[in-house]
């Protein structure tokens, strides 16, 4: 019989805590589910759990596995269960807290082991693989995930349906570590993190800025000729903007605010929406001025717990290729479908060429009538069926203000990230009272479209490492070129080669430490430059350079002329 993985997963969790009760008996058992890729599980035992218990573990589920016991199931009353798990401090806390209201509660057994479990589970460990798991690593997690409680020891594990699958799968993390953003981020000296100064917060380098301020003119000009204006709202604003937006009631606790000495509360703002609104409706509106796409690189912040922090991926603080469209209720169809053709067009520019789109639908906290709603997620899904998009429905995942289009990108390894969205919005110009005036010499409401397409500069920068395992596209590059001379004899030589491709736009700079050219061909690789022209006698005489392209043996040798029209062309914005 073949059975779901997340049911394989879950039944394996309960034989590792069978494992890890027959090798620690005194050990005490909180929970373990299923997640993605396996499952983990929670213990509390005066022993420390550390690398070297893995195989010991491993080999132990093995032979639990072998055995073939049954998962059975028992229902017992709220008494009958506090007898059972008496020797379980927290079983007996969750059976405490639980209000049975003379429900049954459903308890599993596996071999000596049991646990309190709704299910279901395979029928016996001779449907298990036993060679399709692997125990990844071991990790601090407090109970309930309250700081204030007891810190347990969470044994996670990668776990599939075969060893092939598996195997597969531990490839690709290899892979993945090989392309880790913060990895290749400190290689090439990008950026880096100060966690006990500003958690969550990028410290730009010099070359990673040069990338960071790339994308955005790469994005500005795409904008620019798709006919939005560019604007910028200020980092701190009146609290009561979120409150009037609704953001507050559902995102205050993720906000940064402070009260000033006259009394008001102040926000850093945690998204633009309101920003854009008062921009909008500092002048008279007609429908002639509309569409207005009003586009804003904003930088905003917003708290993440500290153990959800994970480099460029997750951060407090970033900067959102955010865009506001404003526009007639009848041009709203046409908007999506114009920026869903711009987002995808974007996206092949840099390599992404497998995307999925979702449609998330109204959630059940939510602002605005069930009319309204109607008509914004039909626009979406009339949008995306008439021009032949392929979608799935994401139900009650949209935001608290209409619907949106989540667009999943899948990297060069298989694996997926969410990046841009486009939300359709007929409740903020309501709550803010912003209006056109229509043809008819009246005031109408407009709908306002809410666009990101990279997400942030810093997650689609973090993605784009990965995908490209930092070997960024020329235009790109934070240095493109840099002139390695193969001794100082030829240092002038080298200046001169630096100067003209300067002077072309083109961004270099020589290397002109007392080292080996190896040595610093080397170090230029592993920092992923694309190009190093070394330069000796020879290349001074006939005034060539010799090319070494990264991941490429062969060397070019060209006329230092063509190689700098070559280059002036290779770095421009690919429009």
């Amino acid at each position: 019989m073949s059975y779901p993985i997340e049911l394989i997963r879950h039944s394996l969790a309960h034989v590792m805590a069978a494992a890890v009760q027959k090798l620690h008996p005194d050990v005490k058992f909180a929970g373990g589910p299923a997640i993605e890729n396996g499952f983990y599980y929670d213990f509390d035992t005066d022993y420390r759990f550390s690398e070297e218990d893995f195989e010991k573990i491993e080999r132990e589920m093995r032979e639990l596995i072998k055995s073939n016991g049954r998962f059975e199931q028992k229902i017992v009353d709220l008494d009958e269960a506090k007898k059972i798990f008496a020797n379980q401090p927290y079983k007996m806390e969750w059976l405490n807290e639980y209000d049975a209201a003379g429900e049954k509660l459903s308890i599993y057994t596996f071999r000596d082991f049991t646990d309190l479990c709704r299910g279901p589970h395979v029928e016996s460990s001779k449907d298990l693989p036993r060679d399709g798991f692997k125990i990844r690593s071991v990790a601090g997690a407090y109970w309930k995930g309250d700081a204030k409680n007891k810190m347990l020891q969470r044994i996670y594990v990668d776990a599939f349906a075969s060893k092939e699958e598996l195997d597969n799968f531990l490839k690709m993390q290899e892979e993945a570590a090989k392309r880790d953003h913060r990895k290749i981020g400190k290689e090439m000296d990008l950026f880096h993190f100060e966690p006990e100064y500003a958690p969550g917060a990028v410290f730009w380098h010099d070359k990673g800025y040069k990338v960071y301020r790339k994308l955005i003119d790469y994005m500005r000009a795409r904008q620019e000729r798709a006919g939005y204006i560019e604007v910028c709202t200020p980092a701190v604003m009146d609290r009561v903007l979120w409150e009037t937006s609704g953001h507050w009631e559902k995102y205050g606790a993720h906000n940064y605010s402070g009260k000033t000495e006259d009394g008001r509360m102040f926000c850093i703002k945690p998204m633009n929406c309101p920003g854009g609104v008062l921009i909008y409706r500092s002048m008279l509106r007609s429908y002639r001025d509309l569409p207005l796409r009003m586009a804003e690189f904003g930088k905003v912040n917003r708290y993440e717990a500290s153990g959800s922090l994970m480099g460029l991926m997750r951060v407090r603080e970033f900067t959102q290729d955010d865009a506001h469209i404003f526009c007639t209720p009848e041009q709203m169809e046409s908007e999506c479908i114009d920026t869903l053709k711009l987002i995808l067009d974007i996206y092949k520019q840099f390599g992404f060429t497998e995307v999925k789109i979702y449609l998330s639908t109204r959630p059940e906290k939510r602002i605005g009538s069930d009319e309204i709603w109607d008509l914004c997620e039909k626009s979406l899904a009339n949008a995306l069926n008439t021009h032949g998009y392929e979608f799935t429905i994401n139900p009650g995942e949209g935001a608290f203000y209409g619907p949106k289009l989540e667009f999943i990108l899948r990297d060069a390894i298989g694996r997926e990230w969410q990046c841009g969205t486009i939300q359709v919005d007929m409740n903020l110009p309501e709550r803010f009272d912003i209006s056109y005036i229509g043809e008819d010499g009246e005031k109408h409401r407009p709908v306002m479209l809410h666009r990101a397409l990279f997400g942030s500069i810093e997650r689609f920068m973090g993605i784009l490492i990965e995908n490209q395992a930092g070997n960024l596209p020329l235009w790109l590059s934070p240095e493109p070129v840099v002139v390695v001379p193969i001794s100082e004899k030829y240092r002038e030589y080298a200046e001169s080669v630096v100067a003209d491709l300067r002077a072309a736009g083109v961004y270099a700079r020589g290397d002109y430490r007392d080292e080996k050219v190896n040595y610093k061909v080397r170090e230029l690789s592993v920092a992923k430059t694309p190009i190093v022209a070394v330069v000796g006698e020879k290349e001074a005489n006939d005034k060539t350079v010799t090319l070494r392209r990264l991941g490429v043996e062969k060397q070019d040798v060209v006329p230092l002329a063509d190689f700098v029209v070559q280059m002036q062309d290779a770095v421009k914005l690919p429009l």
